[in-house]
């Protein structure tokens, strides 16, 4: 019996590499290629750097780039009043793309994307690593870069692009370089701003509603990123990433035009740049928070003025009592802003707007204003007739109210303590 070689011989299949032709050579494309570019020496090795000058008359969709507004509110918002006495030549805005979202020590940041304002520019510089063997030449070329900053701008960047920074120096025993610069993270302030108002507040989101930019058909989408870098590392080709650098240029671009924008909306929230009603609220809140009493409640006002929605699409979160657990539901934008600026002006003493604003709430059956009407007429006025009236009509109002069962029974355990309470006192 012939062997299988032998009938393939025979068929014509020819056996064996010899007559392979030799195989096609990969074509490569380096990213010097691909992006505009150069090469800069480090005490570590070569890094490839890209880099582009923005005219500080340069503006980011409708958003003017250059802040030129105090950051007293931003700088107190953060607890770091550093951020309100630097220049603003000591700000370095970054962000990075890496090879994957997990963090740890797996994790590689091949692009490091920094800009600077120096002289009459934005500087930005791009940082890329061709290979994982230069990832200590990328520190150490971006720590120069750095050096002259003390305040690092950053979005979502102390949960991930700063501890990510701080473990690869480590790795490589290198002396972190924004150690002990100043940290503003604009995530966190954008949630307090456009939390209510916009369904998110990714920076791309952000830019494109809040800063009216629209990036070009170059944009990739961040998820795609760390498996274009992958398929580089295999292929040699670097064609896919130029998609890669413009998104990295246009995040590190937004955060300073972001800034900008912010510093503006509040040093100054009266300048006309606001134009939504929530957003006045969110402004309100600010100021409320960080103890701005007389601003809120003006910024609340104007909030109420531009016609607040009064559908039920804010969710506002209450502690049930005996035990029931946190819960929630909702409320509308107006009466929000209604029952937190009725409170303002009765921290701030000035019960006279405080008592219209409840009587105004309570007029529309909403049950805490009888409450707070309840408390005036009680300790303030020692009325204790129209306390009680406003309490029993609280209850009424109650028992034909739409609200979910544990915030009514919330409610009617505090009305009927309190009417009992006021039956006692007044003798009835």
């Amino acid at each position: 019996m012939s062997s299988l070689t032998e009938k393939l011989k025979v068929m014509g299949v020819k056996v064996g590499t010899a007559d392979l032709p030799p195989p096609m050579p990969v074509e490569r494309y380096e990213i010097d290629a691909v992006v505009t570019g150069s090469y800069r020496s480090t005490a570590l090795g070569d890094v490839f750097v890209s880099e582009q000058l923005f005219e500080k008359s340069y503006h980011h969709g409708m958003t003017p780039f250059l802040p030129s507004a105090q950051m007293g509110i931003i700088a107190q918002w953060a607890g770091q009043t550093k951020l309100a006495e630097l220049p603003l030549e000591r700000f370095v805005f970054l962000d990075t793309e890496t090879s994957g979202l997990a963090g740890g020590t797996g994790t590689l940041a091949f692009l490091v994307g920094v800009g600077r304002f120096v002289d009459d520019h934005f500087l930005l510089q791009q940082y890329f690593m061709r290979d994982p063997a230069e990832e200590s030449a990328l520190l150490e070329g971006l720590a120069d870069f750095l050096a002259p900053a003390e305040a690092l701008v950053t979005f979502n960047g102390k949960a991930f692009d700063a501890p990510l920074l701080v473990t690869r120096y480590t790795m490589h025993r290198i002396p972190v370089p924004f150690k002990g610069y100043a940290h503003l993270d604009l995530l966190p302030l954008a949630r307090r701003l456009w939390r209510d108002r916009l369904p998110s507040r990714a920076l791309k989101y952000i830019e494109e509603h809040v800063l009216g930019m629209t990036r070009s058909t170059e944009e990739v989408p961040g998820y795609e990123i760390p498996w274009l870098y992958f398929d580089y590392l295999r292929s040699g080709d670097a064609r896919p990433l130029e998609g890669v650098f413009y998104h990295n240029a246009m995040d590190v671009v937004a955060l300073a035009a972001l800034l900008a924008h912010t510093s503006s909306l509040t040093s100054d929230p009266y300048s006309g740049r606001v134009q939504h009603g929530l957003d006045f609220v969110a402004l309100a809140k600010l100021y409320e928070d960080l103890g701005h009493w007389d601003h809120a409640a003006r910024l609340y006002e104007l909030g109420l003025q531009s016609g607040l929605s009064t559908q039920q699409n804010e969710e506002l979160r209450i502690d049930p009592p005996n035990g029931l657990g946190k819960s929630s539901f909702s409320i509308s934008d107006f009466d929000t802003a209604v029952k937190r600026l009725s409170i303002l002006h009765k921290r701030r003493g000035d019960l006279e707007q405080a008592v219209q604003l409840w009587q105004t709430a309570a007029g529309e059956g909403h049950i805490y204003a009888y409450v707070e009407l309840a408390k005036y007429y009680e300790h303030r006025l020692r009325d204790v007739k129209s306390a009680t009236s406003w309490t029993v009509t609280a209850l009424k109002e109650l028992k034909k109210s739409d609200l979910p069962t544990y915030v009514c029974k919330y409610w009617r355990a505090e009305l009927e303590h309190r009417l009992d309470r006021l039956k006692r006192k007044g003798g009835l």
